[in-house]
């Protein structure tokens, strides 16, 4: 069973910076594009983005470009998510996913495995 566990969120002014972390567990992180998500409540979940097995490609949602930067160590089966110039918009519960499938798209519905999510707060 493969398990995803997100940590690194808090609470952070306005223009601050966090890094998040998940790490993966039970499986072959290496073979598993990873991306990251995000949800507030009464919304759906929404793509920040992903990168590929390999770290070649990485895609990012248009909100999250030039602020976000997508890594992942294969050797510590971990992927990261660095949030630059954060703003109170970008507050959410931030979710990292697994995709096995090799689709690694911009929906929800097609990733395989999710964390729990960690909570993002930013305040003005």
């Amino acid at each position: 069973q493969v398990q995803l566990a997100e940590s690194g969120g808090g609470l952070v002014q306005a223009g601050g910076s966090l890094r998040l972390s998940c790490v993966v567990s039970g499986g072959t992180f290496s073979r598993y594009a990873m991306g990251w998500f995000r949800q507030v409540p009464g919304k759906e979940r929404e793509f920040v983005g992903f990168i590929s097995r390999s770290s070649s490609n990485r895609v990012y949602a248009d909100s999250m470009k030039g602020r976000s930067t997508i890594s992942r160590d294969n050797a510590k089966n971990t992927v990261y998510l660095q949030l630059n110039s954060l703003k109170p918009e970008d507050t959410a519960v931030y979710y990292c996913a697994a995709d096995l499938g090799g689709r690694a798209t911009m929906a929800s519905k097609d990733w395989d495995y999710w964390g729990q999510g960690t909570q993002v707060t930013v305040s003005s």
